[in-house]
């Protein structure tokens, strides 16, 4: 299915992929109010729609959106309450870049207005076809998982400290899953060597996997946050690294596999 906000590709597995700050455009009509800076979309999730296209051979859906987190971030809840209270958080509607630095021309920001017309026109319906997506599927299985598919700079010293682990699997600190599949999870990162990682670490999980999330009424989510380095060069012009994305796409499958394969206990 594809509509003016994403494009969904139907699976029939117990799985649906979101990958929630992969697109990558900017209206017209808008894009005069940002800095000349925020057209290259420097802190896009690069490349997640390749990468997780595997995906959809697995039987798994997959849902990507079409516009840019700068233009409405996704994995915010509407209310556009801080993710992680005490640290520097991107807003609902992002008014700066990563590094702190303004996104939008001095007063050409949007207002509440505005902000809530862009919550009704993209974040509403990507939401309501997760909704929607997660019942079919659950229909079919009696249980379902949501795999929020993330990717970011491995430094960003506005955002949090030091460098990031590779990959960063968040549960919620394990009430987005059922335990056995945040261990299952976990035992996939740990038993390969390539890359650093940590569950339930600096990223526990955006409002997607806090809010569809509900291990109790046969819903599972898990997000993952993975380091640029571990695929892509982390300065522009932000190509793919075809080298570094073979390494990877072994740790991916087999979390996705594990996903796919998993059973709650009767």
């Amino acid at each position: 299915m594809n509509n003016p906000v994403f494009a969904l590709h139907e699976g029939t597995a117990p799985l649906l992929v979101s990958l929630p700050h992969a697109g990558t455009v900017i209206p017209d009509a808008l894009q005069p109010r940002y800095v000349p800076r925020a057209l290259a979309l420097e802190d896009t999730d690069w490349h997640l729609a390749q990468l997780y296209e595997f995906v959809l051979d697995m039987g798994a859906s997959l849902i990507v959106p079409h516009n840019s987190r700068y233009l409405i971030d996704l994995n915010r809840p509407p209310e556009n309450t801080p993710m992680y209270p005490g640290v520097n958080n991107t807003e609902l509607c992002p008014t700066r870049f990563f590094t702190g630095d303004p996104l939008y021309i001095e007063g050409r920001a949007p207002d509440a207005q505005e902000i809530q017309r862009r919550v009704a026109s993209y974040w509403r319906p990507y939401h309501a076809e997760l909704e929607s997506e997660l019942a079919r599927l659950q229909a079919m299985h009696g249980h379902v998982i949501l795999f929020d598919g993330h990717s970011i700079k491995s430094e960003l010293p506005w955002l949090f400290e030091g460098k990031l682990p590779d990959l960063n699997l968040g549960t919620a600190s394990g009430t987005s899953c059922a335990p056995e599949l945040r261990s299952a999870l976990q035992q996939v990162l740990q038993l390969q060597s390539r890359f650093t990682q940590v569950v339930d670490g600096r990223f526990k999980g955006g409002h997607i996997t806090r809010s569809f999330g509900r291990p109790a009424l046969g819903r599972h989510a898990v997000q993952l946050e993975m380091c640029w380095s571990t695929y892509m060069p982390e300065e522009p012009p932000y190509g793919i690294d075809v080298a570094r994305a073979g390494e990877l796409a072994p740790v991916l499958r087999a979390l996705v596999q594990t996903m796919i394969a998993y059973k709650p206990h009767a």
